[in-house]
């Protein structure tokens, strides 16, 4: 009885394990049966495809979108006010936002015109150049420009950088002529550079500059401008024209003797600290942040009512003397467009409007974020570049996006541009009867108000988040601020240059690579190194590829999965495990792929067959799958080891493995 009892109780269970086993099986069968396969994107003709690249490359934003099913006369009214906004905003301008405007312009005007008068300074022009730039452009900007913020004059960087490269060509003291007429074509020059720029849409040029390189030279730009102003802060007349921070200290301590004039000293320290302390204020409470804006100009008046009441220029005291008085003259006809100056003003105005773009970009986009808004960099481009190549032909040098006044500008409360003609006109008003008053200004007060207005382009800040990041980043920023600081404006943009671009070709030759592992309960692979509790497939190595596959990197890409399977093989061997019999490529992250990178895998996949190891592809995007196909590498390795994800690629390699876990 119990022996009958025992033996269908077999047979229950017998039939129980044949049921599970079939389901199972049904199951794997099931998910075999509907693996998805790598899809093959319809094939383009070689117009469509150009077309669509152009598309991607040059207009990606659609910027003819609104054009589109309008009538004709509609379509003439949005491509006046795409050139000049101003038409499309100024529709619903209003009062309200007039006396925000008006407030903010009023603002940065007392902060721009001692400002001006010194960067006029650093580029070695008179005085009254840098006032004609905060005249004509930021009327021309108004118009044509797309940010709300941003406050147009001449900066210290762009000013110290064009007063270098122009005073390697020309004296401006010997050849004072010359030297204006090559200031003026290299501004036509920047201005067409930036405005050629716009028109073919190709802005994405100064992105080749990187965030770190720009901290690092603006920095060092910020230590070279401070070091040249302590001529004038110390009251020395025999100063060395370089720029280096060795130069600039000997030729202070050689003149420690007899150089210095004390009560140059006093005036230029005492003001200092009034515009130090005042710009503490602004920055401790918000509130506060007409303080350093109107500093400037009270050190401006003050200093100047003191010298004219004690004479002090008869103590040695220098100050500015004349400042021409009018509105700028035309300078059309001192535009170079022939003779050995051209070209020279062409190659300088070029690396000077790039230089001014940058920042003017970089300034835009912060404040656009912070209010929320979009601004066009195709129009901003041509914008900046008709402002310059204008102010050009009317006495103005290079202008762009000033930092502290746009930043003053925004936190006295502008609503648009018009805050820019507000200050126009204030500088109009200034050339036309208050400049004679300029007259006794000591040099000394522009030397303090520019030291005060570059201290804020050191951004320690930012170089510690930069370390803390990404230290090939902070190497580029070291490198653009002591090349700076130690050679010349010129050699310090030269190395953040080249080490942006070296960062590039490295990523670009160098990708990353990455042993996935599959993570505990779940279809998921991943990085092995980020999830450590990712565990390796027995007999399978995957390797995923960070980047695309060019002439460029496709022989490292290769030699660096072989490396990953030797060590693979060794680890493999040491362990006593399974051999490796499969190989997969998570290809995700390949964007594309060339002739070379093909290549490539075609000799991966013969050395993988000399080991008899199978290559096996995951997930390649549409671009890839279309050139594996055209190139026959998808016929060579066969249709049935790409796959969808990198677990169908699995389950294929080891079918009972998956099994037994469903």
């Amino acid at each position: 009885m119990d022996s009958m009892s025992h033996s269908k109780n077999e047979e229950v269970e017998t039939k129980e394990m044949d049921i599970r086993s079939m389901s199972s099986s049904r199951r794997y069968v099931h998910s075999a049966r509907y693996l998805h396969k790598v899809g093959v994107p319809p094939k383009q003709n070689l117009f469509q495809e150009f077309k669509a690249t152009v598309r991607e490359t040059f207009f990606a934003d659609d910027p003819l979108r609104p054009f589109k099913d309008q009538p004709r006369s509609r379509k003439f009214v949005l491509a006046t006010q795409a050139i000049f906004p101003i038409l499309e905003w100024g529709r619903s301008y209003s009062w309200r936002k007039f006396r925000g405007d008006l407030i903010a312009g009023l603002t940065i005007a007392s902060l721009c015109i001692p400002q001006d008068i010194g960067y006029a300074k650093l580029a070695y022009l008179d005085p009254q150049y840098g006032l004609y730039s905060s005249f004509v452009p930021p009327l021309i900007y108004a118009f044509m420009g797309s940010s709300r913020d941003i406050a147009i004059g001449p900066v210290a960087v762009v000013s110290l950088l064009l007063g270098t490269m122009l005073s390697d060509e020309l004296d401006p003291v010997q050849n004072k002529p010359e030297y204006l007429r090559l200031a003026f074509t290299a501004t036509f020059f920047a201005g067409v550079t930036q405005a050629t720029l716009g028109f073919l849409r190709l802005g994405f040029l100064i992105e080749f500059l990187s965030h770190a390189a720009i901290v690092g030279f603006m920095g060092g730009a910020a230590v070279t401008i401070a070091l040249q102003q302590v001529k004038g802060l110390l009251g020395i007349k025999n100063f060395t024209k370089d720029t280096d921070i060795i130069s600039v200290m000997k030729s202070v301590w050689s003149n420690v003797e007899h150089g210095w004039n004390w009560q140059t000293i006093v005036i230029g320290v005492s003001f200092l600290s009034f515009l130090l302390f005042a710009k503490y204020i602004g920055k401790r409470n918000k509130k506060f942040f007409w303080v350093p804006a109107i500093a400037p100009l009270i050190s401006v008046v003050l200093s100047t009512f003191f010298v004219f009441i004690t004479h002090a220029e008869k103590q040695g005291v220098m100050i500015v003397k004349h400042i021409e008085k009018g509105i700028n003259p035309s300078s059309v006809n001192q535009i170079y467009f022939t003779g050995e100056y051209l070209v020279k003003g062409m190659r300088i105005g070029v690396i000077a409007g790039m230089i001014a773009l940058t920042e003017a970009a970089a300034i835009g986009r912060t404040f656009a974020a912070m209010k929320d808004y979009q601004i066009d960099g195709n129009k901003e481009m041509v914008a900046l570049g008709t402002m310059n190549i204008v102010g050009s032909m009317t006495s103005c040098y290079i202008a762009t996006g000033s930092f502290s006044r746009s930043a003053v500008n925004f936190m006295a409360g502008c609503e648009t541009a018009v805050s820019n003609i507000v200050m126009s006109c204030v500088v109009f008003l200034t050339l036309e009867f208050i400049t004679p008053l300029f007259k006794y200004t000591p040099n000394a007060i522009l030397a303090a108000i520019i030291i005060s207005a570059v201290a804020g382009l050191l951004d320690f800040e930012a170089a510690i988040l930069i370390w803390k990041i990404d230290k090939f980043d902070f190497l580029a920023c070291m490198g653009a601020f002591l090349g700076t600081v130690f050679s010349s404006v010129e050699i310090g943009l030269l190395i953040a240059v080249i080490i942006s671009f070296a960062k590039i070709l490295l990523q670009v030759t160098r990708p990353r690579t990455a042993i996935l592992g599959k993570l505990p309960g779940t279809t998921v692979y991943r990085n092995i190194q980020q999830y450590p509790e990712a565990t390796k497939v027995p007999g399978i190595l995957i390797v995923r590829v960070d980047s695309a596959i060019y002439f460029s990197n496709s022989s490292y890409v290769r030699e660096r999965i072989l490396r990953w399977l030797m060590d693979e093989e060794e680890q493999v061997k040491a362990e006593c495990q399974s051999t490796i019999q499969f190989l997969i490529i998570e290809m995700s992250p390949v964007t594309d792929i060339d002739t070379s990178g093909i290549h490539a895998l075609e000799e991966l996949h013969s050395s993988l067959q000399k080991k008899n190891i199978q290559l096996i592809l995951a997930n390649p995007g549409p671009v890839v799958i279309e050139k594996l196909h055209a190139s026959n590498f998808a016929n060579l390795i066969g249709d049935d080891k790409i796959f969808l994800t990198v677990a169908d690629a699995v389950s294929s390699c080891s079918p009972k493995p998956v099994q037994e876990q469903v």
